[in-house]
């Protein structure tokens, strides 16, 4: 009994920094978010191995900069390493699920790429964090349709091959 008022204080104590804990995310370190605009230069200039090693940087000091990933994804794109930019999304999106350009911009990739049920699971996502004026869902689903389509056309040009390359049996008197 004479340490009731003491439990509860401190239980109430724990209970309100944990929760804390889970309601915000600290912010960011501001020497990694400099490094990122450093990179952002680089990467404007054309200078992408370079812009990448600011990346690199802005990650290496605060590995929850969530722009720093998407501005990673970007300049690996943009080096033709597609597989890459996507896991750097990944990286983002699980920093922050609902960011909306990690989202639009992996779908596009997964779209090129041919992972277009992947493609759909963001789109679907886009589809509920975009409340107005989000042209981001229907643009990316107009290429899922033509990428579905060419998969399609491509499919029956193989089916077709493979019938009219087949040798012609000869036919029986």
């Amino acid at each position: 009994m004479r340490f009731s008022p003491a439990a509860i204080a401190l239980s109430l104590t724990f209970a309100i920094m944990s929760s804390a804990s889970i309601g915000g995310r600290a912010d960011v370190d501001a020497r990694s978010i400099a490094l990122l605009k450093a990179g952002d230069q680089e990467a404007s200039a054309g200078r992408l191995d370079i812009a990448i090693g600011w990346y690199e940087s802005a990650l290496a000091v605060d590995p929850r900069n969530g722009a720093a990933y998407v501005a990673m994804a970007r300049a690996v794109k943009m080096q033709g390493l597609e597989g890459k930019a996507v896991g750097f999304y990944k990286e983002a999106l699980e920093l922050e699920p609902n960011d909306q350009i990690a989202l639009a911009e992996q779908a596009d990739i997964l779209i090129s790429k041919g992972a277009l049920e992947i493609a759909r699971k963001n789109i679907a996502r886009l589809r509920t964090l975009c409340r107005a004026n989000c042209t981001a869902p229907t643009r990316l689903s107009l290429a899922i349709d033509a990428a579905s389509q060419k998969q399609q056309a491509q499919a029956s040009a193989v089916d077709l091959k493979a019938t009219l390359g087949a040798p012609l049996e000869p036919k029986a008197n």
